[in-house]
């Protein structure tokens, strides 16, 4: 079966795909561009994956996935590395396998906008990084941690599960711990890393509340707290970190969150006329109007003063993302509708496009290069 393994990621590499899906009764399938295709093979058997998650996991991890049912970890391959995760289901075990890119692209290569660059220049406070499973937040965060790291002379301390990208030191210390295998939970290391002279601390995922609140409290002692959830979009990680807490802290909380969030990028992936993707981005930014409405559980007017401080401010949102890549002749009318958070309203503003006269993304190449987010 190993020799089968190693078969199935070299087509998944060579096709340029991102996630590698083995399950017990069930055809081999791979994710390429965003979409599932099924391998003409015959179907996996208990002896298949059990030789196969033998061949994944350590001796203990092995004994883990027996006693929790589930496991995330990595592998590595010819110097290939990926996330995995194993877990039990009704008819018996499965993996789930994504590759980690070998290199960090920046920012600018991702087609990002300059107001997510600019925040590698923050000194303190939380940014986080929303979308779904699959929408390239941990490519992001690479690129932006990247950037710290050759322009800052800074600790960094990353909690992953497991770590994805392996960041070389250039100007700054980096410290990568793996949950599991260097430290037993999220919390626990956030714990340590305020002793540990820490400037930028990246937590893969805001789980509980108790990471959420430690995350907090070093928000707002002068760190700077890059982090991930799955969410939407700025208004729903908003609504989602308030409603970890009791509804007779929550008052506190969104005080606490008004002084300390300086950013939420969110990301959609679409696909673009050539076929390849790129990222729809929703960019809230720190600004007096934005953490009143914060503070003042006035949530429903975020949207809107995300959409009015694009000129001023560098934020946009979901369907101004979106119109401007259709504005470029990258995507169809079609799929902008399709990922828009108001397609009705949006399709209004297309009517009303004048292409010739767009000035908003003059510098920005019309074409994406290709395949940069067919990654991850």
């Amino acid at each position: 079966m190993k020799n089968r393994l190693n078969a199935y990621l070299n087509k998944l590499l060579e096709l340029n795909g991102s996630d590698l899906h083995l399950k017990e009764g069930s055809l081999v399938h791979m994710r390429v561009k965003g979409e599932l295709h099924a391998l003409k093979e015959e179907r996996l058997t208990h002896d298949d994956m059990t030789q196969v998650v033998q061949e994944i996991l350590t001796t203990n991890e092995f004994a883990r996935l027996k006693e929790e049912r589930e496991l995330d970890s990595s592998y590595t391959l010819d110097n290939r590395r990926y996330r995995i995760n194993v877990f039990h289901h009704m008819h018996g075990l499965g993996v789930a396998m994504r590759v980690i890119p070998e290199d960090i692209l920046s920012l600018e290569d991702l087609h990002l906008p300059k107001s997510v660059e600019k925040l590698s220049e923050l000194e303190h406070g939380l940014i986080l990084v929303t979308g779904t499973t699959g929408s390239g937040k941990s490519t992001t965060l690479a690129a932006l941690l990247d950037r710290i790291n050759k322009t800052k002379r800074k600790h960094i301390v990353s909690i992953e599960d497991p770590v994805e990208y392996l960041h070389k030191e250039h100007s700054c210390l980096i410290s990568q711990r793996s949950v599991g295998t260097n430290t037993q939970t999220f919390s626990s290391a956030l714990k340590a890393s305020l002793r540990e002279d820490v400037d930028v601390i990246f937590i893969g995922e805001l789980r509980d509340l108790e990471t959420v609140e430690i995350a907090l409290h070093a928000a707002n002692t002068g760190h700077l707290v890059v982090a991930t959830l799955h969410t939407l979009d700025a208004k729903e990680t908003i609504g989602r970190i308030i409603g970890m807490y009791p509804e007779g802290e929550q008052g506190r909380i969104r005080t606490a969150l008004s002084f300390v969030l300086e950013a939420v990028v969110s990301q959609r992936l679409v696909k673009t006329k050539e076929d390849e993707r790129i990222p729809a981005v929703e960019i809230l930014l720190k600004t007096t109007r934005i953490a009143e409405l914060i503070a003042e559980n006035r949530d429903s007017e975020i949207l809107e003063s995300i959409e009015s401080g694009k000129d001023i401010y560098g934020t946009q949102t979901f369907d101004q993302s979106l119109l401007q890549l259709y504005n470029r002749d990258i995507i169809s009318k079609q799929i902008a509708l399709r990922h828009a958070t108001n397609p009705s309203d949006l399709s209004l503003k297309m009517q009303g496009i004048d292409k010739t006269t767009n000035t908003e993304t003059k510098n920005i190449p019309s074409r994406p290069t290709k395949g940069v987010f067919d990654l991850k």
